[in-house]
């Protein structure tokens, strides 16, 4: 099969396409044929190896036939025989590794149906960002309704899903970004934007039950200032520097208003949940850019720069064919 390898750390244009063997599929697990692959914060941390934490799994020089990617959606090709919940030609969306490739595996606990209604790029786009999203302000932050949130880094991937996560939880939303993303944030439902580019809200009057951070630009004692006595600030463990996240892993047994990172990682009761929520409307994804698979590289530098609006996906059409590809799956190219 063709897959995306990385073979050394750096910029996205060291990647290479190579022909590589197929997964082999246990007795638990399911090979999915992908459809479409969801890139995350994630893939560029590991890109380049930083932080550092992350040569120790991949190698401390480099990494050896690294295959990237961690979300996708696409149709089950086989299944091990102790898989009971799916069956060949199933449509599946999942959080795995190594989906920047024609094929995935992985034990049949990881993937959930897609959701109906969403095309695979769009099932793609939703994983870990919506779970991150979820679990940073349902488990972890235990929002509750009336409360005021604000989500800081709104437009982002995990940000565009947290406006709305806030919502569906009964929440008053405040989301911060930049100017061109207003009325992005808007239309997902927030009930306040404050442009950051104007405005830097840790100067502002207002107080709020719960800060989540998906950017790591301001100190803990700016964010203090604008929480309520009982009120926390949640980092996006994901989405921070590591630096960032060390600090508030250090202060949160401390610190009350300090929110503990954590790791989101989707299971399939997760992401039946996650779908249950997209088929009732309270969530959507927000697409970015589609690249076609062999573009991988230039997505995955666009995706570093740190400015999508939303998701950016890879799709299994070749260049030629993107136009038509993206019409058959009503998205927008970008």
């Amino acid at each position: 099969m063709k897959a995306l390898v990385q073979n050394a750390y750096g910029p996205a244009d060291l990647l290479t396409f190579k022909e590589v063997d197929k997964p082999a599929v246990g007795a638990s697990d399911v090979l999915v044929r992908v459809r479409a692959a969801g890139l995350n914060a994630g893939d560029y941390f590991t890109l380049r190896g930083d932080p550092w934490l992350i040569r120790l799994t991949m190698g401390l020089r480099k990494p050896k036939e690294h295959i990237p990617g961690w979300d996708v959606a696409g149709i089950v090709e086989a299944i091990g025989p102790d898989v009971t919940m799916f069956q060949p030609g199933d449509a599946v969306y999942a959080a795995i590794e190594h989906t920047c490739a024609e094929y995935a595996c992985a034990g049949e606990g990881k993937f959930a149906l897609k959701p109906a209604g969403l095309t695979f790029t769009e099932a793609a786009a939703v994983p870990t960002a919506a779970l991150t999203a979820r679990k940073a302000l349902r488990d972890m932050a235990n929002v509750q309704p009336g409360q005021k949130v604000l989500i800081n880094g709104a437009s982002g991937g995990v940000g565009t899903f947290a406006v709305q996560v806030a919502k569906a939880l009964g929440a008053e939303v405040t989301g911060v970004c930049s100017t061109r993303h207003v009325e992005l944030v808007r239309t997902l439902g927030a009930d306040h934007v404050i442009d950051y580019t104007q405005e830097d809200f840790t100067q502002g009057d207002t107080r709020y039950d719960v800060i989540l951070d998906n950017v790591g630009n301001h100190s803990f004692a700016a964010y203090r200032r604008v929480l309520t006595p009982d009120g926390i600030v949640q980092p996006n463990t994901g989405h921070a520097g590591m630096g960032y996240v060390i600090r508030a892993a250090l202060r949160a047994p401390f610190m009350r208003q300090q929110g503990k990172p954590f790791v989101a990682t989707p299971t399939h009761d997760d992401l039946v949940v996650l779908a249950a929520w997209i088929e009732a409307g309270k969530i959507t994804p927000v697409m970015d850019k589609t690249y076609p698979f062999d573009e991988a590289r230039e997505a995955l530098a666009y995706l570093a720069q740190g400015h999508a609006r939303g998701k950016v996906v890879l799709t299994m059409a070749p260049s030629q064919e993107r136009s038509v590809a993206a019409r058959a799956e009503g998205v927008v190219v970008g």
